[in-house]
């Protein structure tokens, strides 16, 4: 075994694998959607694996409260103010120089997600929200990608892997994403990291048996955690689509990825922060951005990102257009309060 091989001699020797397997995974290419919690250990887990192209995307910056369960970062990281998608391409790098790293810092939604798709094997889920778990449901049917779905909460999680004309997609198991406001969030019920690793782990490992050609191994089952009160559940599917009658995977319907479905605010979980979108505004320049806004309060930055602070709040702005403003829950008053320092 070469060099380059020798370090991935363990997981050759797992049978199922094998060195076909490892060779099939090496020529892979995956899109881990979020960089949060879910994301990073689904990342360094696939990027040690030897995938061969990995496409980090996530829309947020780094914060102290997220080392609790991120395991990528730290807090020299935090102190820097990184994109998580840029700190955790260069923290993967490190890792495993091997693999091809590629990181986007945006968020998410039907205008961008074929190119990021672009490619793509496997895509797998940290995301932290149903709109987009709803947006890659349907664009995983719609281009024929298998996905694999994670959530988690307090102690709990969920998860279940989606093969195109396989499986049940995510529309069979719900038929449409929660109303704002129906479900417990990070900031009611909190998160504790273990469940993160076991549910993240488990993600990977459906990811690694479809990219290493065994399809016949993934789970057919809804796998639901509840590490506190140690209690493992498996929910068979079978037979889930036909009860159903899909709107997705049988009447072929696309509300997410035709931009039908979805908002341009995000109440962000666990962070006092709301992200407002404006698609069809051109973003200024973050040089000019930032000259103009230390008119009006503290300003701050680097190259991914401008940040103010002003009367009690942080306004961060991306090179794409997007805002995140910190120190209000209330998507009306982040909007009041771009249009105040900003304008719409």
């Amino acid at each position: 075994m070469s060099d380059d091989s020798s370090r991935y001699a363990r997981q050759v020797l797992f049978a199922p694998l094998g060195l076909e397997g490892q060779q099939r995974l090496s020529k892979s290419r995956v899109l881990v959607c979020g960089c949060g919690a879910l994301g990073s250990v689904l990342a360094n887990t696939l990027v040690r694996a030897g995938v061969g192209h990995v496409r980090l995307v996530d829309r947020d910056f780094l914060e102290l409260n997220n080392l609790q369960r991120q395991v990528l970062y730290d807090e020299a990281d935090v102190a820097a103010g990184l994109p998580k998608a840029i700190a955790a391409q260069r923290r993967l790098q490190q890792i495993n120089s091997q693999v091809q790293i590629e990181a986007v810092v945006a968020d998410v939604d039907y205008r961008n997600l074929g190119a990021l798709l672009e490619g793509v094997d496997v895509i797998v889920d940290g995301t932290d929200n149903f709109e987009i778990r709803f947006l890659l449901n349907d664009a995983s049917l719609e281009f024929g990608i298998p996905w694999v779905y994670g959530g988690c909460l307090g102690c709990e999680g969920q998860t279940m892997t989606i093969v195109p004309g396989r499986s049940p997609c995510l529309r069979c198991l719900m038929a449409d994403s929660p109303p704002p406001g129906t479900t417990p969030t990070c900031d009611t019920a909190g998160i504790l990291a273990p469940i993160i690793q076991v549910v993240a782990s488990y993600q990977a490992c459906e990811a690694l048996k479809l990219l290493s050609g065994h399809p016949e191994a993934v789970s057919r089952e809804l796998i639901v955690f509840d590490m506190w009160e140690n209690r493992v559940r498996q929910i068979n599917l079978a037979g889930l689509r036909e009860q159903r009658n899909c709107p997705a995977c049988d009447r072929g319907e696309r509300p997410w990825l035709r931009g039908e479905r979805g908002s341009q605010t995000a109440v962000l979980c666990g962070r006092n922060a709301v992200q407002l979108s404006f698609p069809e505004t051109p973003p200024l320049p973050l040089e000019q951005l930032a000259a103009r806004l230390r008119e009006v309060g503290t300003v701050s930055g680097n190259p991914y990102l401008v940040r103010l602070d002003v009367a009690g709040y942080r306004l961060t702005f991306f090179a794409d257009g997007r805002a995140i403003v910190a120190g209000t829950s209330d998507p009306a008053e982040a909007r009041s309060i771009y249009s105040r320092y900003v304008g719409l």
